[in-house]
């Protein structure tokens, strides 16, 4: 569903300069045909969720993960062991790379690896941290053959293992990787019989817009309950949806869904004279929901880091989590 952008090219090597602007999935397919005619490229114009991906994946024997955002690889971590799915996995940042094949029903799966995805904001992405080039080519190669040992049957996979690449250093090393007995998916007690969750929600991952929106537009649920102790004049909103407005909720908010706002139907019922304070259940749909009324012209909107459950934990643990 992604377009080729000229900064991709240094890393992206699959793609050229006269691919820019094209859909990458079409890029890629053009690119294995020129260099195997024989190769059939099944291209799939879509973001991978929660709806197709069960869909997809059904139609393949081996997943290779390429993506670079953490709920992308819950997401397919998640999808892969319900179906019973082999599937490497790569990953790299600044010098450094990882490798791994996960497949449950043989080894653990990612989330025995990485239990929880990191707290939104904690790891930098490529542009601010930025990546070297060629390593892309160096794990993705590493994944290519780990991918070919497993459809022909040779050699010892990855399966259990994590390979750890030092570009810097230029060394490799392996390390065992266990199947968690707590798994919530894989492990012997695991009953998941479907995808876990919101995934963009529970990791974090906001859209630039949103992110530009929330610089110096952020308060701490602390913050929240001590303007409302000062008596400070503002309209609080909940984003969520009316189920979780239900379970729990912030004493005096009102209830506008996000998508209400996002569609500009709710822009209305929202008073410009007062300032609006948003909250979620863990900030990332608050801030999403603050981006489209910074755009609406609301300059003194802000929105609430953590969301209802930073507000249980650090002003009111007498309300239920969810």
């Amino acid at each position: 569903f992604d377009t080729v952008d000229e900064s991709n090219l240094q890393r992206q090597v699959i793609h050229g300069q006269s691919d820019l602007g094209r859909l990458k999935a079409d890029s890629a397919a053009d690119s294995v045909r020129e260099i195997n005619p024989y190769v059939n490229v099944k291209v799939h114009h879509t973001a991978l969720d929660r709806d197709n991906i069960l869909d997809i994946f059904r139609q393949y024997d081996l997943i290779v993960d390429g993506t670079d955002n953490f709920a992308t690889r819950y997401l397919v971590n998640d999808a892969a062991v319900l179906l019973g799915k082999p599937y490497v996995w790569g990953s790299i940042y600044r010098f450094d790379g990882q490798v791994s094949v996960f497949w449950a029903e043989h080894g653990p799966c990612y989330r025995c690896l990485y239990p929880e995805p990191p707290p939104p904001g904690m790891v930098p992405s490529c542009a601010e941290g930025g990546v070297l080039g060629v390593l892309c080519a160096s794990v993705g190669s590493i994944q290519a053959t780990e991918a070919i040992k497993l459809l022909t049957g040779i050699g010892e996979t990855l399966v259990g293992r994590l390979t750890v690449y030092d570009a810097l250093e230029m060394s490799y090393r392996t390390v065992g990787v266990r199947k968690d007995p707590n798994c919530v998916l894989c492990g012997p007690n695991a009953t998941q019989t479907e995808l876990l969750e919101d995934y963009e929600e529970v990791c974090g991952t906001l859209s630039l817009e949103a992110q530009e929106a929330t610089v110096d537009s952020t308060i701490t649920a602390t913050e929240l309950a001590d303007w409302r102790a000062a008596g400070k004049d503002f309209l609080l909103v909940d984003v969520r949806e009316p189920a979780e407005h239900e379970i729990v909720r912030i004493p005096d908010s009102v209830l506008i869904p996000k998508g209400e706002i996002l569609s500009g139907e709710a822009l209305a019922k929202i008073p410009q004279d007062r300032q609006t304070v948003l909250y979620c259940k863990s900030g990332v749909r608050s801030a999403e929901a603050l981006a489209a009324l910074k755009a609406a012209g609301f300059r003194d909107a802000v929105h609430v880091q953590g969301g209802i459950l930073s507000w249980i934990r650090q002003v009111d643990p007498s309300l239920p989590a969810y």
